[in-house]
């Protein structure tokens, strides 16, 4: 429970006034709908009694009628601004949390954040988010609400009634509904946590057939992969119509819950009826009000079903959205004119728990002007070892400096405005071909089209940019509406624009015919004579392109 608390707190924390008005306005709601019933029921009583002694003509029907159509509008204009209120705080909540998680997934290490871009992990963020908008809407304020008017029930059943009739009531709902709703939410968490599973495993297998339907075709695994996907489909079926089952169950606990609270006003309100102790219409108001009541408690119904649901996708969101920030340097540091661009020496990086290094005892020197090739076979650690020269990875052993001042004393941002990395699989998004080259400047800051211009002739894109509309181009999600050629240039032309000291770059010809890819090379080197590169490649242009090479252990 302390997660789930930990989550509500910061959900609300953003939308304290809208939620304290959506509280307010849930409150009401529950509250207009026990006194419409119970006012009905005094009405409908006291008239009858009225009619029964032959004094119906003197019997004031219409305040009371007047009472129960104000409540009956009262509660629907109630119930419209609550909707409106808690679902629009809900989702600005839900905002809020993406971009935390985000930032906590931003501040995860980089062979971290390499995992979450898969399919799977992605579908489980996803999923973890949207399993928390009931945490508020379907469980905190339900439960909140529905205890304020309990509460509320008791304290005036004793002023209208007596102490006997509302204390009688407020137990039964205590125990029987506030037991049938911890009992729910414990038989309901292993059924909750299979169809969750299922639905993950539904989603997966989805995209594997969609994305590879025709290798799976050849391979002739389609009718297996598809019965897989079935049977996950079935799986959650399953589980669903277990939940269904146990909502139906709880259902008819709260329904009998509030007959035996009903029972019960009714009969001591009748013995305090036949005592004088209250009029027989007065009695009947604690009828109508306990069976009322059965609202407070079915609006939780289902959010306590969910509850382990969202117990362990709220986990997993904290533990993403708490990663702690990276250490930084609290002071730019004095760069050495004399030092090389970029020292490595005796650099060697280990996985966690790995006996061996996935590369060792890496040395160089990298001047302006300099293109590095680094070498080595399949498997090797290229990658790897670009993102440890890229400050993403802090190495195992060994120093690493980027013009004299080691490379962990490099406050992020002022790495960032010196070091650029080009990695192999390159991020797109969704929009125009302006706002991809605009991710390389600070933020706020309008694209110099003149120096984009260049950045595209660099990587021989020009003509291709402007013979789809130039930077106000459309490009779908993940660059959709280019060749992958052409969004690696693309990517290459974002990281030119920065004019960077050091350019790291993996694979930077991946896709490009050789022509090509030797015309994208030369025009970087032209763009930027005075910047030293890194290039991991098994290409033979980019091999040539190189000054010299440093073949990696």
């Amino acid at each position: 429970m302390k997660v789930l608390l930990t989550l509500i707190e910061r959900l609300i924390a953003q939308q304290k006034k809208a939620f304290s008005r959506g509280l307010a306005l849930s409150f009401l709601v529950l509250a207009m709908g026990a006194a419409l019933l119970g006012l009905s029921g005094w009405f409908v009583t006291a008239a009858a009694v009225a009619g029964v002694a032959g004094i119906g003509l003197g019997f004031d029907f219409f305040q009371p009628s007047a009472g129960v159509r104000g409540l009956a509008l009262g509660r629907a204009v109630a119930r419209y601004g609550e909707r409106v209120l808690t679902h629009d705080a809900t989702l600005r909540a839900l905002a809020d949390l993406r971009l935390a998680l985000m930032d906590g997934v931003s501040r995860r290490p980089h062979e971290d954040q390499a995992k979450l871009r898969g399919a799977e992990a992605l579908n489980r963020i996803t999923s973890d988010v949207d399993a928390l908008d009931g945490l508020l809407l379907r469980l905190a304020l339900p439960f909140l609400a529905g205890g304020m008017v309990q509460v509320s029930a008791l304290l005036m059943l004793w002023w209208l009634e007596g102490l006997p009739i509302g204390l009688a009531v407020f137990v039964i709902y205590l125990i029987g509904g506030g037991g049938g709703l911890i009992w729910v939410a414990r038989a309901a968490r292993s059924d909750a946590r299979a169809a969750e599973t299922a639905l993950q495993a539904i989603r997966t297998h989805a995209l594997e057939l969609m994305r590879g339907r025709a290798d799976l075709t050849v391979a002739g695994q389609l009718r297996a992969q598809t019965a897989r996907a079935l049977a996950e489909i079935n799986a959650e079926a399953i589980a669903r119509r277990n939940l269904e089952a146990l909502d139906r169950r709880i259902g008819a606990v709260i329904s009998a819950t509030a007959a035996l609270a009903g029972a019960a006003a009714l009969a001591i309100g009748g013995q305090m009826a036949a005592a004088g102790q209250i009029t027989s219409a007065r009695a009947a108001i604690g009828l109508f009000v306990a069976l009322a009541l059965a609202e407070s408690l079915m609006l939780l119904r289902r959010g306590m079903a969910e509850i382990g649901r969202m117990q362990e996708a709220g986990a997993r969101v904290l533990d993403l959205s708490d990663t702690p920030p990276r250490p930084d340097a609290t002071t730019r540091p004095t760069p050495m004119p004399s030092a090389p661009l970029l020292r490595a020496k005796g650099l060697s990086f280990t996985r966690a728990g790995a006996q061996e290094p996935v590369f060792k005892d890496l040395d160089f020197d990298l001047h302006p002007g300099e293109t590095l090739f680094l070498t080595g076979p399949s498997g090797a650690g290229k990658s790897t070892a670009l993102a440890v020269l890229a400050g993403l990875l802090a190495p195992s052993s060994g120093t690493l400096e980027m013009r004299g001042v080691a490379m962990a004393q490099w406050p992020e941002a002022n790495l960032r405005e010196q070091l650029t990395m080009v990695t192999q699989r390159s991020q797109l998004i969704g929009g125009t071909v302006g706002e991809n080259l605009a991710l390389a400047l600070p933020q706020g800051t309008s694209l110099p089209e003149d120096d984009a211009r260049a950045a595209l002739h660099a990587v021989a894109l020009d003509e291709v940019i402007n013979a789809r509309g130039g930077f106000a181009a459309l490009l779908g999600e993940g660059g959709a509406g280019l060749s992958g050629g052409q969004a690696k240039r693309l990517a290459l032309a974002r990281a030119a624009l920065r004019r960077p000291d050091v350019l790291l770059l993996d694979e930077p010809t991946e896709g490009l015919d050789p022509e090509t890819a030797r015309a994208t090379l030369q025009g970087l080197r032209q763009l930027l004579p005075d910047s030293g590169i890194i290039v991991v490649s098994h290409r033979s242009p980019d091999r040539a392109f190189a000054s010299r090479e440093v073949a990696l252990i």
